[in-house]
């Protein structure tokens, strides 16, 4: 099968030049890994990975200025753009674009989308406390909606945090967690999943926070809505256009809390390269498709399948690896066409 990473980052020079401009390589509260396009293909072709849907990383590229910021994000996707051309079909991407500017966003949308052919766009959690779910964005995303956009959601720096905190315990293990969390709930409260029911949204690291503050979110909202201080929703009805990658290494326990919330239809595969090192993307790969059936799911789902119809790409149904010569032992009953790799 032709396995797809939903979850994966492109870093350029140009907007690593741009942070250092504004001394901003650190702004996450940690070191910002190189990317290289051989050496992301040739990890792919190890690792059995068809296809890797690159994203611009956290932080936003915006100091104040939004031509600046615009100029940037144009840049990154057309040099996107280019590396998804000359890689046919190894890789896809979603765009960047200039927020907190609503009308710059939309406006780098429609250039992405319809003379990049951009397969969606990647979205901050907030940008510099704009948060997704924040009315001033219901334009926004009415165009994704009539475009029927894939929406990656990545987690940012919160808008207001401790900096010594931050500083003493990365940001990347509690924080990013809770910054998802909060904006998906932020999405709920707004109404958006079911406002712009066109626009599919994937949540990174396998759902953060949510199967434990899901439950008591939906027990608070009656009571704030009787209140007068929360406006009633239907919770189930937003949670429907949500996917979760499962970037992060899921142990069973994860899993098992993720399918309280969701269903195993919009469960997605997520290597987090570069952040995540070669060697971890590979053991963790192949642990996870190990793991998957002791919960009752099905690998060809999580890696290939699930994405195929949420993408609605022209990906190839069968790997075309160079040199892919990984073939689980478990897998050649079930699909015998992979001994003639080994």
């Amino acid at each position: 099968m032709a396995q797809i990473d939903l979850h994966s980052h492109l870093i350029t020079p140009d907007y690593l030049a741009f942070l250092k401009k504004h001394n901003a390589l650190l702004d996450e509260g940690f070191p910002i890994p190189p990317w290289d396009e051989k050496k992301h293909i040739d990890l792919m072709n190890r690792a059995g990975i068809q296809t890797a849907v690159l994203t611009m990383p956290a932080p936003q590229p915006y100091f104040g200025d939004t031509r600046e910021s615009a100029a940037v994000c144009r840049r990154f996707n057309e040099e996107a753009a280019r590396i998804t051309k000359r890689n046919k079909g190894r890789f896809l991407f979603c765009a960047a674009l200039p927020l907190p500017d609503v009308n710059a966003a939309i406006q780098e949308a429609k250039y992405a989308i319809d003379v990049l052919g951009a397969d969606g766009v990647k979205l901050a959690t907030n940008s510099y406390g704009q948060y997704l779910g924040d009315p001033a964005l219901d334009s926004l995303m009415a165009f994704l909606n009539e475009r029927g956009a894939v929406v990656i959601l990545h987690p940012h720096k919160p808008s207001m945090v401790n900096a010594r905190l931050i500083a003493d315990v990365p940001l990347a293990s509690y924080e990013y967690l809770a910054e998802t969390t909060r904006t998906i709930l932020n999405m709920i409260a707004h109404n958006v999943m079911v406002r712009f029911p066109k626009v599919k949204f994937v949540v990174p690291h396998c759902g953060a926070l949510l199967p434990t503050a899901l439950p008591r979110f939906r027990a608070l909202l009656p009571v704030m809505a009787s209140q007068g201080i929360m406006q009633p929703v239907d919770i189930d009805a937003n949670m429907k256009n949500l996917y979760f990658d499962l970037a992060g290494n899921p142990t069973g326990d994860v899993i098992d809390m993720l399918l309280t919330i969701t269903t195993p239809d919009h469960l997605l595969y997520g290597s987090d390269y570069p952040y995540v090192t070669e060697i971890a993307v590979e053991n963790g790969k192949k642990a996870l498709a190990e793991r998957l059936p002791l919960h009752g799911l099905k690998a060809e789902d999580v890696f290939s399948n699930n994405a195929r119809r949420l993408l609605g790409s022209d990906i190839p149904k069968q790997a075309a690896v160079p040199g892919g010569r990984m073939t689980r032992l478990a897998e050649i009953e079930v699909y015998p066409e992979n001994c003639r790799n080994i």
